[in-house]
Order: C-alpha cells, then sequence, then structure tokens
C-alpha cells in the first residue's frame, strides 16, 4: 500500500469516527427535546378538559369527570406515561425534583385537609409557577403555586418524563 493510499485510509477512518460522534451527541440530545416535546402535548391535552368536573374517586380513563389523580393518569397515560391510580403512590414514580428546578410536565404533590400530611393531591405544573390540576368546584383548572394555599400544602415534584 503506498503512501497516498494510507493517507486516504486515514482520512475515512477519522471521518467515520467524526461522524459517529456527532450522531452520537444528536442521539443524546434527542431524549432532552422528545420529554420537553411530550411535556407539551401533555399539557395541551390537559387543557382540552379545562372546567370538566371534579369528583372525587372518578374512574380510571373516564373524561365525563376527574379527581386530580385520575387526570394526571389519564392525559400522561395518553402518551405512554403508566401512573398508578392514585397520588400518593404517583409521587413514588420518576424522581425527585427540586421545586426550585421544576420543568413544564413535571407532577407537583400536595397534602390535604382529608390526608393530613401525607400527600393528597397532584398537579402538573406548566411553568411560572403555575400548575393544571383538578378539585372542587372549578373542575379543571390552573392554579398559581404561589398562593398560600398551595405554598403551605406543597410537599414535592417527581420527573416522570
Amino acid at each position: 500500500m503506498n503512501l497516498k493510499q494510507k493517507l486516504v485510509r486515514q482520512a475515512i477512518g477519522v471521518s467515520l469516527c467524526a461522524a459517529i460522534g456527532f450522531a452520537g451527541l444528536a442521539f443524546g440530545q434527542a431524549p432532552q427535546a422528545s420529554a420537553a416535546t411530550k411535556a407539551d402535548k401533555i399539557i395541551s391535552l390537559g387543557q382540552k378538559y379545562l372546567g370538566v368536573k371534579y369528583r372525587f374517586g372518578a374512574p380510571s380513563g373516564s373524561t365525563s369527570a376527574f379527581d386530580c389523580s385520575s387526570f394526571t393518569q389519564y392525559i400522561y397515560g395518553k402518551y405512554g406515561i403508566k401512573l398508578p391510580r392514585v397520588s400518593s403512590d404517583q409521587a413514588k414514580k420518576g424522581v425527585k425534583v427540586a421545586k426550585s428546578n421544576l420543568k413544564r410536565g413535571d407532577l407537583v404533590f400536595f397534602t390535604t385537609s382529608r390526608t393530613g400530611k401525607k400527600i393528597g393531591h397532584v398537579g402538573v405544573y406548566v411553568g411560572n409557577n403555575k400548575m393544571l390540576h383538578t378539585y372542587g368546584k372549578p373542575g379543571v383548572t390552573y392554579s398559581s403555586l404561589n398562593t398560600s394555599h398551595w405554598k403551605q400544602a406543597y410537599v414535592t415534584a417527581r420527573r416522570v418524563l
């Protein structure tokens, strides 16, 4: 093999390694883009149910009424994320997220007067310190995490995307 052939072979080898390396970087970025896209889709689906009435213990899969955890179970389930039926069990899924590091699509968990110091409510973080969730008279609605009620009741957040 002459010098010219060796140089061409080395150049091709280096080019292939670079191409594989860049492809690996691109694949490494894909899950982040995918998670953001999935979060947007989940939130968009949830928004379609704004105003749907709240009913404690609403059955899984029903869209005529939701309770907080049947709502999150339904909208995440439509995008392949399987969540348990109750909020306290949903709070065990995914990875814990600091409140200061919330991203769209994270689940946020709260206590309720019914559950005392235990988790009894879940919502979907949508950004700008707001969540999409369902409770009481408004049914599916947006709420600010900055209100005294939700600040006081906040327990944790989990990233399931």
